[in-house]
């Protein structure tokens, strides 16, 4: 695989002085039609051997490109920050926005393969870490974003040679640490592992280019070349046609069941047994967020429901029991237009929590599947592939000891007009109902029909659904309370 890349190819200056100006003016001009454009990002990965000029390289492109369109970032060892959240996070929320390229020194895949390399984990462990990132780049360019791959190959010879060079030179000692020649004493280690993660993450989406890099000419402009005549293709693709939305016809119900007309709306408690499970299951929350294995895990709570089905009555139920300095609700409206200009999870990404933190979520990432598929605000592509996107994301989580609790809150169609109609009478609620509600309550049918649809795909073993019947308000209170302290209680005897 890295033969190619170990031939000695190499541009004299002669040809590089005449080459580089040439290719700056074209980057920079691509640059400028990117951000008109605003329709991608760039997203370019620069990992490789140490000495094959990968900081170089890096710095030569910010000194080629406009730094206003550009971002660096240098991804090094995590941060007690970065460490307390799943190891994506770094990485989700530095993203580009549509018109800018990122440039990331290190990816996704630098932790996992040194890792392997010096026995801290096993190849199960690295196969695991390249499907994830495999997910990712596909989630990342199924929403429109470019991917470029550079990885910088020296044979053994040229990496000892290099490192020598560099190691000679006072100007350039500081770059060779002892670090480098234990990697370098590793060589034939991280080249077998090096060559399977290529292999197998070479994509047709993201596929990676191998490049040279000994000669800094040759490697400097190679890359240049690649990165230019990858975004001027992509902008005329833009320009010149538009995805055509093939996504297949939505899958039926997997039991063909209307989960939602399964559960029993009736059901009440009366108001002496709400008030002491309320006490009782607010007083257990307490405790259990008090404990101190409470530090080592991070729940993440969501709501979604009818319009009008309690869900800011039972999320106030929950914060009355915790310590108002270790949650967070995070309520979920329309996009901005900073988010519009990411991926759609990446609204998400940013607030998850470090450890010992609860963030409850008042309507969530599921609104792509429900509100956006309904009402037509993304395509049938896009609410399609939602689902296994969720489900990745979600697995994410759980794998990073957070814990994800998901509440549907059902009312019946008649209970939601009574409820209408009250809060239109009292002035304090009439905010709570807008011409929105009445309009999403026409689409009765299909939100229930989405509804089932997402249950079906999205509830899974390690993030379950949990349907509430909410026609009672102080039934449902009790059944969310009951199922946050079960879950929680849960997690933490696993620890």
């Amino acid at each position: 695989m890295f033969e190619s890349a170990e031939l000695g190819h190499k541009i004299d200056k002669a040809t590089y002085d005449l080459e580089v100006p040439k290719l700056r003016e074209a980057l920079l001009e691509a640059q400028i039609d990117l951000a008109k454009l605003a329709k991608f990002p760039v997203i370019i990965l620069v990992g490789g051997l140490d000495g094959a000029g990968r900081g170089e390289t890096v710095n030569l492109l910010n000194e080629w490109m406009d730094p206003r369109f550009i971002q660096t970032h240098g991804m090094g060892e995590p941060s007690d920050e970065e460490l307390d959240r799943p190891m994506m996070w770094r990485f989700w929320r530095e993203l580009p926005p549509k018109g800018k390229i990122g440039v990331f020194l290190g990816s996704w895949y630098t932790w996992p393969i040194l890792n392997r390399v010096t026995g801290q984990t096993k190849a199960a462990d690295l196969d695991q870490s390249m499907e994830r990132a495999k997910r990712l780049e596909k989630m990342l360019t199924d929403e429109g974003a470019l991917i470029l791959k550079f990885w910088m190959h020296l044979s053994k010879d040229r990496q000892e040679k290099r490192l020598k060079l560099l190691e000679k030179n006072p100007k350039t000692r500081w770059r060779v640490t002892d670090r480098d020649w234990k990697h370098f004493k590793l060589y034939d280690k991280f080249r077998i592992v090096h060559e399977g993660v290529i292999r197998h993450t070479s994509t047709a989406e993201a596929p990676w280019t191998i490049v040279e890099g000994y000669d800094p000419r040759y490697r400097s402009l190679t890359i240049g070349k690649v990165i230019l005549d990858a975004i001027r293709r992509r902008l005329n693709d833009v320009d010149n046609k538009m995805v055509d939305d093939i996504a297949p016809p939505p899958l039926p119900s997997i039991d063909q069941l209307n989960v939602l007309k399964t559960l029993d709306l009736k059901q009440k408690i009366t108001k002496k047994t709400f008030t002491a499970e309320l006490e009782k299951y607010q007083g257990k929350l307490a405790l259990l967020t008090r404990e101190a294995k409470f530090k080592d895990i991070t729940v993440i709570a969501l709501f979604e429901g009818n319009d009008a089905a309690g869900k800011g009555g039972a999320i106030r139920r929950i914060t009355s029991a915790l310590d108002a300095r270790y949650y967070t609700i995070i309520p979920v409206a329309a996009p901005t237009e900073e988010e519009r200009a990411q991926p759609y999870l990446w609204r998400f990404w940013r607030h998850i929590p470090r450890r010992g933190r609860v963030m409850i979520f008042d309507r969530s990432w599921y609104g792509r599947v429900l509100v956006e598929r309904v009402e037509g605000f993304c395509s049938k592509t896009d609410w399609m592939r939602a689902y296994s996107e969720i489900n990745d994301f979600e697995a994410q989580l759980v794998r990073h000891n957070i814990v994800v609790v998901k509440f549907w809150l059902t009312i019946s169609k008649d209970e939601q007009l009574e409820r209408f109609n009250a809060r239109e009478k009292i002035g304090f609620k009439r905010f709570k109902i807008t011409e929105d509600d009445w309009r999403n309550r026409d689409k009765w049918d299909d939100y229930e029909h989405a509804v089932c649809e997402m249950v079906d795909r999205t509830s899974t073993e390690i993030a379950p659904w949990t349907l509430v019947e909410a026609n009672d308000k102080n039934f449902a209170r009790i059944k969310i309370l009951k199922t946050l302290c079960k879950q929680i209680e849960a997690a933490m005897k696993n620890q």
